[in-house]
């Protein structure tokens, strides 16, 4: 989970924009995340395959790894 804010502990999973599986290309949207105070949209980091760790609606703490593209 990406720090988003300077105050932000924790985020939930609203949507997931591409599904399991997937190719992705840098850049491209991932997911949203709502903190406390924003709802944001994460782009990927880099290009690959997307495998998910985190469902919808899951909240997780700032640092977890919510997902991995190899």
């Amino acid at each position: 989970m990406p720090l988003l804010s300077m105050s932000m502990s924790e985020g939930t999973i609203l949507e997931w924009f591409v599904p399991d599986g997937a190719q992705v290309t840098e850049g491209q949207a991932l997911y949203s995340v709502e903190s406390e105070k924003t709802v944001v949209e994460v782009d990927a980091p880099a290009s690959g395959t997307l495998r998910r760790k985190v469902a919808e609606g899951e909240t997780v703490p700032v640092g977890a790894e919510i997902a991995e593209i190899s």
